[in-house]
């Protein structure tokens, strides 16, 4: 990332950081990934050479930056989709800021929608980071529409793990995905289809 992407990423992490901080009410915070998270994300993203990225829980758009970087590089676009309208706007203008709006397509819709209509074995690589309650209802729909060596990745998978005792025990007894959990930030589980 050069270093003015960099500086919008960073400045923009740093306001949501100061702006979650302040907050009780954990559904009105940005909830951005940690910065090595991102950095992470957007390596996966270059390693695996994806072209189609799905972003389920766009917030402010901070991790959406880190994607979208990457995928300059090997030349894919992206879908973040996200339920709330003005976080949508949000992250409309901090995508423009860093130069990468050009690169993603931002919806306000319900991710089951978006995978339902997802084609199988489209998606190169997912992040999924939102409300963990749907996750279990999400899974076949991931699985059945990442390409093969396709890449699936979940936040919050160490920081929340007593919110996600079903989908965990579904996502490890699924044969078609080779699996681990990075510790780091909240916990990543990186996931790559056979």
């Amino acid at each position: 990332m050069n270093a003015s992407r960099r500086k919008v990423a960073d400045e923009l992490y740093a306001r949501n950081k100061s702006h979650d901080d302040a907050l009780a009410d954990r559904l009105l915070r940005f909830r951005s990934v940690d910065p090595p998270v991102a950095e992470l994300l957007g390596i996966l993203v270059r390693a695996r050479n994806a072209q189609y990225i799905l972003e389920i829980g766009t917030s402010s758009g901070y991790s959406t930056i880190w994607l979208a970087d990457a995928v300059e590089e090997t030349g894919g676009s992206i879908l973040s989709v996200d339920t709330d309208p003005e976080r949508t706007e949000f992250a409309r203008k901090n995508l423009q800021s860093a130069g990468v709006l050009d690169r993603v397509t931002l919806r306000t819709e319900d991710a089951t929608s978006t995978l339902s209509a997802s084609r199988s074995g489209y998606w190169d690589f997912i992040f999924l980071d939102a409300e963990r309650p749907a996750y279990p209802e999400y899974l076949p729909h991931l699985v059945r529409s990442l390409s093969p060596h396709g890449v699936l990745a979940i936040d919050n998978v160490i920081s929340h793990q007593h919110e996600l005792v079903e989908f965990t025990r579904m996502i490890e007894a699924e044969m078609q995905l080779t699996q681990t959990v990075v510790a780091i930030g909240a916990g990543l589980r990186v996931a790559v289809r056979a």
